[in-house]
């Protein structure tokens, strides 16, 4: 099983940004913590802060990955064309945040990618893409 995790804006910055918001770990580290606890599924990860970028990896893996895991970040509110590009493919996509969105400022509150995606889990800190990962391990079970 091959899944593909993309991160959005900023989501670089984990660890560094706002840690009483994202918390004090890196992605870099936890994404190693996912490959450990996973060792079945081949994890690929992309980090940009550059919609047409996820864009264009949404296009690249979307006909033949098992699952996409995408927090869009700020994108989330704003992308037409991520919302498009997860439209346009085949593969399920899982939309993850690591805030709880609804508990945060009201733009934050409407997705423009959840009505594309299989699922939405916000709220759960970094295991928000644990979760994500084991709905698409699951999924057709």
């Amino acid at each position: 099983m091959r899944i593909q995790i993309i991160n959005g804006p900023n989501l670089n910055l984990l660890g560094k940004r706002e840690p009483e918001v994202y918390g004090a770990q890196s992605f870099d580290i936890f994404f190693q913590t996912l490959i450990q606890s996973f060792p079945s599924v081949e994890l690929h990860y992309f980090q940009s802060n550059t919609e047409g970028e996820i864009v264009n990896m949404l296009q690249e893996v979307g006909f033949t990955f098992d699952g996409v895991i995408i927090n869009a970040g700020g994108y989330t509110h704003t992308s037409v064309a991520i919302h498009d590009a997860i439209a346009a493919i085949t593969t399920p996509v899982v939309e993850v945040h690591i805030s709880n969105l609804y508990a945060r400022e009201e733009f934050r509150h409407h997705s423009l990618i959840t009505s594309k995606c299989a699922g939405l889990i916000t709220g759960f800190g970094l295991q928000s893409y644990a979760l994500a990962l084991i709905y698409l391990m699951n999924r057709g079970q």
